[in-house]
């Protein structure tokens, strides 16, 4: 069977989740379904896979569902604790006398807090952590969700101090091959070489990331807003520019000096450190009669609220003070770094105790479960910790633990056949038609077409990959050593072949299903997953875009100079950015 053939054949599994959770707007939980079907009928008729290996994909996908959806109970169980005990009311005066401005707001929130969760925990964290915090602060859940897969992009390369790049990068290209040409450009030490990759994932990163903020707010003004505007989002322009270059610049000085550890957890803190006093002062705030809201929530279009509504809940005691309704989110957020960093033994003590399945039916495929590394039990330990340290009567919280539960086994029949459904996928090599993985024939197919332009298609092989795991990680882990040899072949740079690989893969995270699935399971919007990937699609495509045309126009300098399609690209995409900007706000 040809190479065009196959392709068609193995995009099928993605093209039924574009039809009908896209297209159709179906939920989840039918659409999934349908997708597994098809990519477990691929699996077993065309690549010829057994079924003990289709069974050992899938149940490695329900051991990873299973963990997603104990991740999504322990972030509702925070949320709903916190407006329990009171908690939640006390943060949301605190944000108003930030500003009231929820276009403000959600660029602290999303972005800049969103971003220091994602380089401790990643893994989809930040959207169990900020989506819920900003429904609680009076967000429409769906705006919330938006605004959280948006954020999904600049900081995901280096979440989880630095995964993606150490482990998905590192075990995708460890080659002999890669080893040989990272000693010959003088980089025999593996981890210098990985540092060098991650150097330049955090330039590319840093130019297509400096609009992100903007467009957080932009779309959530277009779609969540009284006017449904653009430039009701596009007026804070100065201060959106102002808090990405104080996540950015940070960002990718660390990057280049201390390594891929550190550039989203400490960009995101040194931007919160810089952002909220200037935001205090008013600095390059919109004026006092700019404050801008929704409406009224009896006003809000059914589909934007899930299950998921804050109450006007003060502590028992009266007031709480801001330190005290902010702790449980310290908390949070010291035990993500306390248990991710390597130098620190607490990571390797929670992850001895594992809950594998190895070589499941004699097929090579493991599942494995770290619980108590999970987010989940942190997100758990914290609410307990809530409960004495707000003084919370067992009532409460029985109730917040009620409700949770409730919403997570919502979001259980979509995950079952999301996540398995991308294993089955991912598995697919090896049979006895003698294919390559679905994932490759798909990138294999595109390198044929693309030849030198293949710096434009990296980032979205990175996406690929990413949009059907759900992880930057495992997309780099499958396709990393692809596109070092494309590289190879078209005779450029492949270090930067495969930052572009991670930078797409990272943004592939914006419109990832089972992101997409598990932010929205957060707030009780289980159902509405193609409506949020429908509004996420112009920044998908916007990162993609830019991160490829740079590209293009950093491999081909030395041959080209400066102008050639890719800085042209570069400055259309650019030039159409500004345009847009100047054109509402001239309206």
């Amino acid at each position: 069977m040809g190479l065009g053939t196959l392709a068609f054949l193995s995009v099928m599994p993605i093209a039924v989740v574009a039809l009908f959770l896209v297209i159709l707007r179906w939920p989840a939980s039918k659409a999934m379904p349908i997708s597994y079907a098809v990519a477990v009928a691929l699996a077993l008729g065309v690549w010829q896979i057994t079924a003990a290996q289709v069974a050992a994909a899938t149940i490695n996908g329900l051991v990873t569902a299973a963990s997603l959806v104990y991740i999504i109970f322990g972030a509702i169980l925070l949320l709903n604790v916190l407006q329990e005990s009171g908690g939640l009311k006390a943060i949301r005066l605190g944000f108003t006398n930030i500003t009231p401005d929820r276009r403000v707001q959600v660029i602290i929130i999303a972005w800049l807090f969103g971003s220091f969760i994602e380089g401790s925990a990643g893994f989809g964290t930040p959207a169990a952590v900020a989506v819920p915090l900003m429904v609680g602060l009076g967000f429409p859940g769906m705006a919330a969700v938006v605004a959280g897969m948006v954020i999904q992009s600049t900081p995901v390369s280096f979440g989880a101090v630095g995964t993606p790049i150490l482990v998905g990068v590192g075990t995708g290209l460890n080659d002999d091959a890669v080893r040989a040409y990272a000693a010959s450009i003088g980089y025999a030490d593996w981890n210098q070489f990985l540092a060098l990759i991650g150097a330049k994932v955090a330039i590319l990163h840093a130019v297509a990331g400096t609009l992100i903020p903007l467009f957080v707010v932009a779309l959530m003004t277009r779609f969540f807003g009284p006017s449904r505007s653009f430039t009701d989002g596009l007026r804070v322009w100065r201060f959106a520019l102002f808090a990405a270059f104080a996540m950015t610049v940070p960002y990718v000085l660390l990057a280049n000096f201390l390594g891929p550890e550190f550039p989203s957890m400490f960009g995101g803190l040194i931007g919160l450190a810089i952002v909220v006093p200037a935001a205090k002062r008013g600095f390059l705030m919109p004026p006092d009669d700019d404050h801008w809201d929704f409406e009224a929530r009896e006003r809000w279009e059914p589909e934007w609220t899930g299950t998921i509504r804050p109450r006007d809940i003060d502590h028992r005691d009266g007031p709480m003070s801001l330190a005290l309704a902010w702790s449980p989110y310290v908390l949070v957020g010291v035990l993500l770094v306390l248990t991710r960093l390597r130098t620190i033994p607490i990571g390797s003590t929670l992850q001895s105790w594992t809950l594998s399945w190895a070589d499941i039916f004699g097929t090579g495929i493991t599942a494995s479960v770290q619980p108590l590394y999970l987010p989940g039990t942190i997100f758990i330990v914290v609410a307990l910790v809530t409960f004495f340290l707000h003084r919370m009567d067992t009532t409460a919280f029985s109730h917040a633990v009620a409700s949770s539960s409730k919403v997570m086994l919502g979001a259980s029949a979509a995950l079952v056949f999301t996540v398995p459904m991308v294993q089955v996928f991912i598995n697919s090599g090896g049979g006895a038609a003698g294919y390559e993985r679905m994932p490759i024939v798909l990138a294999e197919s595109i390198a044929a077409v693309a030849g030198s332009a293949w710096p434009f298609f990296a980032p979205l092989i990175g996406g690929l990959g990413a949009f059907v795991a759900g992880s930057n990680t495992v997309s780099n882990m499958m396709f990393a050593l692809f596109q070092f040899g494309v590289a190879q072949r078209i005779a450029v740079d492949p270090t930067w072949i495969v930052a572009l690989q991670a930078v797409g893969g990272a943004a592939g995270n914006v419109i990832c299903v089972h992101n997409v699935v598990a932010a929205s399971a957060v707030v009780g919007l289980t159902g509405r997953e193609g409506i949020v990937i429908r509004k996420t699609l112009l920044p998908w495509a916007y990162y993609t875009v830019l991160a490829g045309s740079l590209g293009y126009a950093i491999v081909w300098f030395g041959q080209t100079g400066i102008v050639n399609a890719g800085s042209i690209g570069v400055l259309l995409v650019a030039a159409t950015a500004v345009w847009v900007v100047a054109s509402h706000l001239k309206r």
